[in-house]
Parts: C-alpha cells; structure tokens; sequence
C-alpha cells in the first residue's frame, strides 16, 4: 500500500491536473503493486497490464509479475502472469508491448511473449545473437516491427515479428546514452528514444540517423533520468522524468510543458489515445495512476 503522504501528493497531482489546461479531472489509483516499471493498454480490449518488478531490476528471483486491469482500471488479476507458476519464467519485467494478441515483456536480457488473453507463455525472442546487457523500454509500430532498448549497451534492437526475420540492431551508437522508453510517432512512424543517463530526447529515422530533439546543456541540466515516452492521438509527446519526478507535454511544434510534477519515481509512461489517458507507474511508491488527458487539437 502507499504511504499518506504518497497519497496525499497523488492528490495533490489530481488537482494539479483538473485545473491545468487541456486535462480533465480524472485520477484512478492503481494500489497494492510490488516495485510497477510499465503500464499499457489493449487498444482492442480496453484492458490494462503493468508489470511488476517485484524487487530489484537485475535480480534472477524469477517472482516477477503482470497485474490485469479491466476497462474501467480495476484489478482483474494481480498476478495474471506470474514468474514460478504454470512455466512462467519472470524476474524483473519492465518494458511492454503489443502485437497479433501478444504480450511482450522485456526481462533484464530477454524479451519474453505471453498469450495476451491467457497469460500463457508463448516463449522467447530470439537475442542470442547479441551481447545484451539491460533490456528496458519495448515500442511496436502497428506493423508487426517491435523495438527493443538495450539501455546498457546503448543499442535498440528491431524484431519483425511477422516475417520472423532474425533480430537486428537497428542503432548502435553512443549518442543513445542510455536508451530508455521508446515510442513509435503515430503521425510519422518514426522512433522517439528518451535517454536515461543524459536526459536527451532523440528522433531515429527509419535508416537510423539520430535526430537530437531536447538535450542538457551546461548552463541548462533541465532533464533528468527520462524513463517514458509516448504520443496521444493529437500528435503531442509525453515524457517521464524519473528522477526529478516530473512529466513533460511536447506539442507538434516542440514547445514543452511539465504538466505534473513532484511525482514519485515515474518508471514510465504510456498513453490510452482512445481513451485520452495517461499511464503512469509509481516504481517506488508500489502504485501506479491514470489521469486524464484533454482533447484540446494542435494549434
């Protein structure tokens, strides 16, 4: 359970939200969680995993876990799949992803698949290729590509999942720093990379060139350990900042905005644009949250 003063800043961060532009009064706690790195939504469904760390990020303690929510945000299963159980192998998952009625969890250096419906495990993506080091955020584009960071070897690796083409490295290059979320622009296709250990914000082309969108500067350290990043259905950018606790809006025009701050340890973030939600995990504080989003068009 979360602490009251935890609570109370959720609160705190309702508020904040219901009276700032182009958000509406909605909050929904998610409690009881054990250490929540990833949160997303089944556009077909309407149905909400999180995954659950259950511990520390590197641990091989095979405890490990997904909480199921129905429509509505509320619990279905806590323990929907759980490492140690009906052949699940699961010990710190992070990342999540969709794709053809699959669950893909990233799990220190692998990216494990589980039947969407069941919670089944379906096995694992092939990465024996690669020396991966520490698996985090997971984006797929809609199309059958999934992306995978490789946030210690500052590499993000491509799977076509249709074709079942062997994976690749998609971009390797030092300037990733840290690959954390990912995300895939719905309006361009390309692959937004938020940086963990120097707080840029990147653009990578299909052909893999890197675009520095946001970065520190000397005299300007805005940006933490970013975590997350997603897109709502109007083309504006989301992003988590872990360790200054903040989340950032980046319109089309890349004019940014913290839209809530003083949160506790944002893991990541993902966005509901059917629904105009955002999905927040609570890594420390064992919670996660589900705010509302305004329907408010680019300019």
């Amino acid at each position: 359970m979360t602490s009251p003063s935890r609570i109370t800043r959720a609160i705190l961060l309702a508020l904040l939200l219901a009276i700032l532009p182009s958000t509406i009064a909605l909050a929904l706690q998610v409690t009881g969680l054990k250490n929540p790195a990833g949160f997303i939504v089944d556009p077909a469904t309407g149905h909400y995993f999180i995954s659950n760390e259950n511990g520390g990020p590197n641990e091989r303690d095979n405890n490990g876990f997904i909480t199921r929510l129905d429509e509505n945000g509320k619990i279905v299963k806590l323990k929907f799949i759980e490492g140690g159980t009906g052949g699940v192998t699961l010990h710190a998952p992070k990342g999540l992803a969709i794709l053809d009625k699959t669950l893909f969890v990233s799990d220190i250096d692998k990216v494990r698949r589980f039947d969407l419906a069941t919670g089944r495990p379906l096995g694992e993506v092939d990465l024996s290729a690669f020396k991966v080091d520490f698996l985090t955020g997971l984006a797929a584009d809609g199309a059958g590509l999934l992306y995978v960071a490789d946030t210690g070897a500052d590499t993000i690796l491509k799977v076509d999942t249709r074709r079942g083409a062997k994976p690749a490295v998609f971009v390797k290059d030092a300037a990733l720093a840290g690959p954390h979320g990912l995300a895939v622009n719905p309006a361009t296709g390309a692959l937004v990379a938020v940086s963990w250990n120097e707080g840029k914000i990147l653009e990578i082309a299909r052909d893999g060139s890197i675009k520095v969108l946001f970065a520190n500067s000397f005299f300007n350290a805005r940006f933490g350990n970013l975590a997350g990043v997603d897109f709502d259905a109007f083309g504006n950018m989301y992003v988590s900042d872990f360790s200054q606790g903040k989340v950032l809006r980046i319109d089309p025009d890349l004019r940014i905005q913290t839209i809530a701050e003083f949160l506790t340890t944002p893991a990541s973030l993902a966005i509901d644009r059917k629904n105009h939600l955002i999905l927040i995990p609570y890594l420390s504080g064992n919670a996660a949250e589900m705010n509302g989003l305004g329907r408010e068009r680019k300019k």
